[in-house]
């Protein structure tokens, strides 16, 4: 099987027989620099020592080849990526859905699971849905998301105040950083 990716992937570095400079500025398994030596010199202290000669600076004057082993090289590399891809993604939004008349335990279990939420990161959005009847109440409602901001205070900072649309009250927190 193949280890290498396909030749039209910009980062992809090369191996072996690819690198077509005359001479390359080796550096050895270990981590030293040996020096400027002649390709073929190099391939072949890579293949006594049974790994792979890899181009890594291959726009310097002689190219920069290091002896490795390529296969682990594009494991560990494809790791950090991942890694870097985690840490850097957008928090979330996450929704919780309230109705005007919650009952006190109900409305402090979605107070403990927006806490969570906010505690690792994600954005909370709060919607109260109206039904029928209810839509005639809406202070009922905005007296709830009153006192979700009071509540949540410590962990979050209200992005956005309740708002209403239709049959439905939002209102937004932002983590603490």
């Amino acid at each position: 099987m193949d280890r290498r990716p396909p030749p039209t992937d910009p980062t992809r570095l090369r191996i072996n027989q690819e690198i077509k400079a005359p001479v390359v500025l080796l550096i050895d398994s270990e981590g030293k620099r040996v020096g400027e030596i002649p390709t073929e010199e190099a391939l072949r202290q890579a293949a006594d020592e049974e790994l792979d000669l890899v181009e890594v600076a291959p726009t310097s004057n002689p190219p920069v080849c290091k002896i490795l082993n390529y296969g682990k090289h594009r494991y560990h590399q494809q790791k950090r990526d991942h890694q870097a891809k985690r840490k850097g993604a957008q928090q979330d939004l996450k929704a919780i859905r309230l109705r005007p008349r919650i009952g006190r335990h109900d409305l402090e279990i979605k107070i403990m699971k927006a806490r969570a939420f906010l505690e690792d990161g994600h954005r909370v959005q709060f919607n109260m849905l109206f039904r029928g009847r209810e839509a005639a109440f809406a202070e009922l409602g905005l007296a709830i998301m009153n006192e979700l901001g009071e509540t949540l205070q410590d962990v979050a900072k209200v992005e956005r105040s309740p708002w209403r649309e239709g049959r439905t009250m939002s209102m937004v927190f932002n983590p603490k950083k």
